[in-house]
């Protein structure tokens, strides 16, 4: 069976076994996926076809690998936007709560233009828990950064894409090779080295240390199977809607959480979040793309892998860091543990 895509009227989709549509602007993108995971559904059709292509794109868009090396550039982007707006010195909640506010806004305008703006119960309780989880990892994060060192919180940030691999082995029923379980605990081994976590002599309290680095991995997991779940709901052809819902509950709450600080905001930290925003739109919206056509222990390790490894590029390359010799062992090593998960 082969994905593709053609330029269609709102009325005029048609139903294909096997096949979900998920319409933007006047352009649809179809999708491949069967129960169990993807790549186990092709398998029983004895080829390797997980397709979606935009009209007229051309055959690369009919790769998964295409969608997870384009969603690993767009989310090292979004960090990299992030960082930019905190040199700034940009209220980092009103960033967050406005990114989440404008993304909705948009994303809500442009379904209900389009006359695809039906929200379901699932899509609700999925993107409910998105944006829960997405403000409850934001703000555990930006507490954890002020009582613990940053190699320790970065560390545990990134290890958690180890969550949604467990989830989609457990409760999702994906199946993993002892070769791609090597490359999953190599992938982790790599994540770690190029953080370089050391704890300074003035942090005493391991304790403590070690609550809020499982705080900030648990937390920041969970955000991850929360994008997981969004394939297994059966929610890809409404991952748009999804979104959204994500973001307006997101922005909600951290809404509140700025009200709580009795912040001001001023117009840097408006004008950095809306533009952060429209680039998350898309980011997320490639994101789900990508989930929707690869297994999550596929993905997850191979996506924080490359966003890893671009991070430590642009440090050096870029913004002149030096690269220690760990931080370079642990590229090569992300880079030799994609090749194995994929």
């Amino acid at each position: 069976m082969q994905g593709f895509a053609c330029r269609l009227d709102q009325d005029t989709a048609t139903v294909i076994p096997h096949v979900q549509i998920n319409h933007i602007g006047r352009f649809c993108i179809v999708y491949t996926f069967g129960h169990g995971g993807p790549r186990r559904q092709n398998r029983r059709e004895g080829n390797n076809i997980r397709t979606g292509c935009i009209a007229g794109g051309g055959r690369l868009l009919s790769y998964p690998v295409f969608w997870l090396i384009l969603a690993s550039f767009l989310s090292f982007g979004f960090g990299q936007l992030f960082k930019w707006s905190q040199r700034r010195r940009c209220h980092a909640p009103t960033v967050v709560t406005t990114n989440y506010v404008v993304l909705a806004a948009t994303l809500g305008l442009a379904l209900h233009v389009q006359g695809v703006l039906e929200v379901t119960a699932p899509a609700l309780l999925v993107g409910g828990c998105m944006g829960v989880s997405f403000i409850v990892s934001m703000w555990t994060m930006t507490r954890a950064l002020e009582r613990a060192p940053v190699s320790i919180v970065l560390t545990a940030f990134r290890l958690a894409i180890l969550c949604p691999v467990v989830a989609s082995v457990f409760l999702w029923g994906e199946t993993i090779s002892v070769w791609q379980a090597c490359g999953i605990l190599l992938a982790l081994a790599g994540v770690a080295l190029t953080t370089q976590t050391s704890i300074p002599h003035r942090y005493a309290g391991m304790w403590a240390l070690l609550a809020a680095a499982a705080i900030v991995f648990l937390t920041q997991g969970l955000s991850q199977v929360c994008l997981r779940w969004v394939h297994y709901a059966g929610l890809d052809s409404q991952r748009l809607i999804v979104l959204m819902l994500c973001a307006v509950t997101a922005g909600g709450l951290g809404g509140g959480i700025v009200l709580l600080t009795r912040y001001r905001p001023q117009a840097r930290d408006l004008w950095m979040g809306s533009a952060i925003g429209i680039y998350n739109l898309v980011a997320l919206a490639v994101l789900l793309t990508a989930l929707s056509q690869l297994e999550g222990t596929r993905f997850f390790p191979a996506h924080g892998c490359l966003v890893v490894i671009l991070d430590g590029l642009c440090a050096h390359f870029i913004w002149r860091e030096p690269l220690s010799r760990l931080a370079a062992l642990g590229i090569g090593v992300s880079a030799v543990s994609i090749l194995m998960v994929l």
